[in-house]
């Protein structure tokens, strides 16, 4: 079982910056797939950013160029680095990790921007 937390959502202005956490309760970078997805209110849940084992990352066509994924093998944490950020990045914010047939999910986090 793993268990993911975020952290980091809030309200930022159009064109702010902010930056996504996920905390794993334990050694997942070797085995899992972790990522964030996210979705609006009356949307499908959308890929934002994926880290593969190796530490290969891919983008959401949306996102590419603004947001970047990367990971702490250290403290067991992935982040979102989100730049120039637009309404329409407005959404709850979730964290995954995946490996063969279990994946877990994050409890999410809101980001909210201001236009």
């Amino acid at each position: 079982q793993v268990q993911l937390e975020e952290s980091g959502g809030g309200l930022v202005q159009f064109g702010g910056s902010l930056r996504l956490s996920c905390a794993a309760s334990t050694y997942v970078f070797r085995f899992y797939t972790m990522g964030w997805y996210r979705q609006a209110p009356g949307e499908q849940r959308e890929m934002v950013a994926t880290i593969a084992t190796s530490g290969e990352p891919n983008y959401g066509d949306s996102v590419k160029g603004r947001f970047t994924i990367s990971r702490d093998s250290d403290k067991d944490t992935i982040y979102l680095h989100m730049a120039n950020l637009k309404p329409g990045d407005s959404a709850v914010y979730y964290c995954y990790a995946a490996a063969g047939p279990n994946t877990y999910w994050g409890p999410g986090t809101q980001v909210s921007v201001s236009s």
